[in-house]
């Protein structure tokens, strides 16, 4: 021993201790005295790198078979309704509810389609805010126009909880005939046939609430025409894929039907007051009281509005937000309902992805054309897709942050269940 120092622990050149240290097997010693750990022949960078690749290939894989279920869904709802039409079409006169706000784009020819339906015996209600709303003058011209048809109008004055839409459906409930009621927003154009067709699905009677799928139809602006596209190839791909793994416990809320003794189980009208997303909550409820929720086969027309871009955006967000707070895991879950960004996102951390990009392509297409002309006989715009796809992704990363919305020009907050509340 002695003094004597072992060769390994002589002094040698700069950087030997590192290299010593690596040929050793050991961790590298960085000039500041800290340890890092390099895998054979990757830094850590490429190491990282490397990670979020394989992270979002795997997404994109879920996303691919997500696409395939798009289509499954699709052909299964569509053979589901053969069945369920075989019975006689039921005569039951309906009470159609229809709240209102403001003279919209195409108010006039959406209501008329009401006035012109082909049932025996209905009733349509309207309801309004104030007396001076300009959908008042719309709605007492088709009124005189078509004496034949049993209407009434309501004002209702200003409504005492958050949710406006709620207040209105209540008033009118309490003035309906019938029980079975359709409860339809005003941007709703529908067949003549529509309110034969709803009738006949209530034949059943396990059946509680029916919610209707709809067409959606642009107005003139690029951007209530990219939503028009991702409702049709998207959204309803997602409602579609829902029921078909775990049945219908929701509703969406354009046009819905219900019997009034579905909406006594569930506590009225009255227990969906504090929340943004009636529609949801209505149909969530009434499947949890054990009553028949059905997806209809009766699709209706939803008229988007020719928005501005600060219009769609805050309607965009008020809708991702709203879900995010409804279905939280479902939300999350909506990362794999966009193959296209992914696949752009795993291009640009490895170029050699390339032909995934292809695969995410085809099977997007594949599933937009299930929704869009399969179901809804709607062609689509297919080079706005990628465009929509990218948009859509944007504002559902925009979705978990934030807990206001903006909803006829009133600002809300939005409470971690669902509830809302007027802030100004």
């Amino acid at each position: 021993m002695g003094g004597d120092v072992p060769e390994t622990w002589k002094p040698g050149p700069p950087n030997s201790g590192v290299e010593s240290r690596r040929d050793q097997g050991l961790p590298a010693r960085t000039p500041c005295g800290t340890f890092h750990v390099c895998l054979p022949g990757i830094r850590p960078h490429r190491t990282l790198l490397t990670l979020i690749t394989l992270l979002l290939a795997a997404i994109l894989a879920g996303s691919l078979v997500y696409c395939v279920f798009v289509v499954v869904a699709s052909a299964s709802y569509l053979g589901s309704g053969s069945a369920r039409h075989t019975a006689v079409p039921q005569q039951e006169p309906v009470s159609v509810l229809k709240p209102l706000a403001g003279a919209e784009d195409n108010l006039e020819s959406n209501l008329r389609t009401f006035f012109e339906q082909r049932h025996p015996e209905f009733e349509i209600l309207f309801a309004v805010r104030e007396a001076d709303d300009p959908a008042v003058a719309v709605v007492e011209r088709l009124r005189a126009a078509h004496p034949e048809v049993r209407s009434q109008l309501l004002v209702t004055g200003e409504p005492p909880y958050p949710n406006a839409k709620v207040f209105s459906l209540e008033r009118m409930l309490a003035k309906a005939r019938y029980d079975l009621l359709v409860m339809s927003d005003s941007d709703i154009c529908v067949t003549p046939d529509f309110l034969v067709s709803v009738a006949a699905e209530f034949s059943d009677p396990s059946i509680g609430v029916a919610t209707c799928p709809y067409r959606a139809r642009s107005g003139r602006s690029l951007w209530s025409t990219l939503e028009a596209e991702g409702m049709n190839t998207e959204f309803l791909g997602g409602v579609l894929v829902a029921a078909w793994i775990e049945g219908v416990k929701f509703a969406v809320g354009p046009t819905l039907a219900a019997r009034k003794s579905a909406l006594n189980a569930i506590g009225g009208l009255a227990a969906l007051k504090n929340y943004l997303a009636e529609d949801y909550q209505l149909g969530h409820a009434a499947a949890g009281a054990g009553l028949g929720v059905i997806l209809s086969r009766t699709i209706v027309e939803h008229h988007i509005g020719s928005e501005s871009f600060r219009t769609n955006a805050l309607h965009r967000l008020r809708w991702t937000r709203s879900t995010r707070r409804s279905r939280p895991a479902g939300y999350a879950g909506m990362i794999f309902t966009n193959p296209l960004p992914i696949a752009l996102a795993l291009l640009a951390a490895d170029v050699q992805w390339w032909p995934a990009l292809a695969a995410a392509l085809a099977f997007r297409c594949a599933a937009a054309w299930a929704t869009s002309v399969w179901v809804l006989n709607v062609q689509p715009r297919w080079l706005l897709l990628p465009v929509q796809d990218a948009l859509s992704f944007v504002f559902w990363v925009a979705g978990f942050f934030g807990n206001t919305i903006v909803w006829r020009g009133r600002r809300y907050h939005l409470y971690r269940d669902g509830r809302l509340e007027l802030r100004a």
